[in-house]
């Protein structure tokens, strides 16, 4: 599992390889990276790999306010993520970039140590 990445990120962030799975059919991408991300709210999905799985897009549509106040409507998928040993089941947005962003919905129910001198993180 990776720990922190420089090549997407400057400074370097901390990522995982998660696993994710459309819930209706069954078909999962494994090692799909993620930012671990603290100050999102919310856990973003590529929108790339949720259409090669093939999860619906649910009827409403989502606002996400990044911190320059710009606004972008996004759909909400269905799915699991499989992060930590552990299985997420829900409700996620969609991003249109290459890697996805775990944020606190997620990260709030775990104990992760983060280490930036050392560039890792781990389950404590």
């Amino acid at each position: 599992m990776p720990d922190y990445d420089s090549t997407l990120f400057s400074p370097p962030a901390p990522v995982a390889l998660v696993t994710l799975r459309n819930p209706e059919s069954g078909v999962m991408k494994v090692g799909v990276t993620m930012l671990l991300d603290t100050g999102a709210d919310v856990t973003l999905l590529p929108q790339g790999i949720a259409e090669e799985l093939g999860l619906s897009y649910s009827a409403r549509n989502y606002e996400l306010v990044g911190f320059e106040n710009n606004s972008s409507l996004v759909h909400a998928v269905r799915a699991e993520m499989v992060f930590l040993g552990l299985t997420f089941r829900g409700q996620f947005l969609l991003i249109e970039q290459d890697w996805g962003i775990v944020g606190r919905n997620i990260l709030n129910l775990l104990s992760i140590n983060f280490d930036g001198p050392k560039l890792s993180w781990e389950k404590s």
